[in-house]
Parts: C-alpha cells; sequence; structure tokens
C-alpha cells in the first residue's frame, strides 16, 4: 500500500507502508488508512522523529566500530527526510499533515 502526505504548506510525500508504518510505531501512532496530524500535535511529533534518527545514527556508528557494515538503503534519517520535511513546514506554516483524503 502507498500513502500520500498532504498538507498545503508543501509538497505531497508518497511513502510506501513499511517505512510509513516505521515512522508511525516511532511517532506511537496508528497508521490508520486516513487521518490527521493537527498543527498542535506537529512539535512533539518532530522531535520524537529527530530523536529516533540520532539513534539511528548513533546505532549504525557503533555497529560499524564493531566491523558491521549496515545497509546504507536502510538509513532513518534519509527514508524519513522528506516526511520530516512536511512536518516541519506545517509546524512553520500553521497547517495540519493529513492522508488517506
Amino acid at each position: 500500500m502507498i500513502y500520500q502526505f498532504r498538507s498545503k504548506a508543501g509538497p505531497d510525500v508518497i511513502m510506501l507502508a513499511d517505512l510509513s508504518q516505521r515512522i508511525f510505531d516511532i511517532l506511537g501512532r496508528p497508521l490508520e488508512p486516513r487521518g490527521i496530524l493537527t498543527v498542535e500535535q506537529l512539535p512533539s511529533l518532530i522531535t520524537t522523529l529527530e530523536t529516533a534518527i540520532l539513534k539511528d545514527l548513533e546505532e549504525r556508528s557503533e555497529a560499524e566500530d564493531a566491523g558491521e557494515k549496515p545497509k546504507l538503503a536502510d538509513r532513518l534519517g534519509q527514508r524519513a527526510y522528506p516526511f520530516l520535511e512536511l512536518l516541519k513546514q506545517g509546524k512553520a506554516k500553521g497547517e495540519p499533515v493529513m492522508w488517506g483524503v
């Protein structure tokens, strides 16, 4: 399944279900077929996602130090960047982020 996240604050972001589910698990929210992230929720969601990205980078660095080679294609920061930017744009312009509408 494909999710299309929309906001009047920025361009649409299209993500596959696996990445959408991973991000929503991090945010502690259920991924419904339709939904909205309100302007009031955006600051805490942005902080939560940024914290998870930093944690992912630290874990990757530790794995590399231990001689492991993490998959580059699975980097959370790279994969979640467009969605994070949409959240930031929504916060800056006072617009919610919606999907399935």
